[in-house]
């Protein structure tokens, strides 16, 4: 009985990209989180205490999600301009396209 269990395939968190609303698995995405003291800012490591929401590493989806405030909505705050700023100059270091 334990052969059959340790032969199951794990179960992978997906995630939903707030900027194109696709969902993928968690390892795909940039999680983008909201603190206790209501700073936003991107965290690499996914495991920051806070509010999160999941962004595609591509720039056309930050442009999408910082567009209308989409990442505000999904984080229940509204990001402070400088916070906003941060998220801009992160999403610029990142590939247009996939494979860019």
């Amino acid at each position: 009985m334990k052969t059959a269990q340790a032969l199951r395939p794990r179960r992978v968190p997906v995630r939903t990209c707030v900027g194109c609303r696709v969902s993928e698995g968690k390892r795909g995405l940039v999680r983008v989180v909201r603190t206790p003291d209501g700073r936003v800012a991107v965290d690499l490591s996914g495991k920051a205490n806070g509010r999160g929401a999941y962004v595609h590493e591509e720039r056309t989806c930050w442009e999408n999600a910082l567009r209308g405030g989409k990442i505000g909505r999904a984080l229940r705050t509204t990001p402070a301009l400088e916070d906003i700023e941060a998220l801009r100059a992160f999403a610029a270091a990142l590939p247009t396209e996939e494979g860019d």
